[in-house]
């Protein structure tokens, strides 16, 4: 379980160098791909596996589960982080992401997600009413 928000900085090689805590689930290798909201989305290589194996169960005659596979694996990148923990983010995620230097990582459950650092900022400021009210909708007894 990915949980925690770390702000690292892009390099100049485009290199982002993954939280402590984060690097061993990812060691054996990653994928890196686009997530919602304009961040992207990074899963160890077997969650990706079983996210996809999911994901394939949706019908191909489905324009919409077509539309979100071919925008997932088309935006996707396997990489091995180095022994400092770095992990390239190719230019085109970068650009979708909107990451220039500073960066939040944050741990996600399943899966981490790299924000540039103000979009994260102002989605938390714009999410923070929404996550006060749904947590009155939470089924007694989970939170």
């Amino acid at each position: 379980m990915f949980l925690g928000t770390y702000t690292p900085r892009l390099d100049d090689k485009h290199r982002l160098v993954l939280p402590a805590r984060f690097r061993e689930p990812l060691a054996e290798g990653l994928v890196i791909t686009r997530g919602q909201e304009r961040c992207l989305c990074v899963w160890p290589v077997e969650g990706f596996k079983v996210a996809t194996e999911q994901l394939s169960a949706a019908p191909l005659t489905s324009k919409s589960a077509r539309d979100y596979l071919r925008l997932l694996f088309a935006g996707a990148h396997d990489e091995i982080p180095d022994k400092q923990g770095r992990v390239t983010v190719p230019q085109p995620l970068r650009e979708y992401a909107g990451l220039e230097r500073d960066c939040a990582v944050i741990g996600a459950n399943t899966r981490v997600e790299i924000w540039s650092a103000t979009a994260w900022a102002d989605y938390l400021a714009a999410q923070e009413d929404t996550f006060s009210a749904l947590s009155q909708e939470v089924p007694p007894g989970l939170l």
